[in-house]
């Protein structure tokens, strides 16, 4: 009897790891009006006392990032 091992290309490990970092820049852009505080959270760091720029700012680079791995992940 024999055993067909399926072999996963790196291509389609790259194309997971990119639809999966999508999906969670995705997340945190959605999430991050409802809790503008999400760095304080998860890091204990305070870099803009509560205000929220700090979040803000990674969040629209973690757009770009979605957009850019969207893009990619069409193509």
């Amino acid at each position: 009897m024999e055993v067909k091992v399926r072999q996963i290309s790196k291509t389609s490990l790259l194309l997971c790891a990119e639809l999966a970092l999508g999906v969670m820049t995705g997340f945190l852009y959605v999430a991050t009006p409802f809790r503008p505080d999400w760095v304080e959270a998860v890091s204990g760091w305070d870099p803009d006392q509560h205000k929220g720029s700090v979040e803000w700012m990674v969040v629209m680079a973690l757009l770009a990032c979605t957009l850019a791995l969207l893009d990619r992940f069409r193509s």
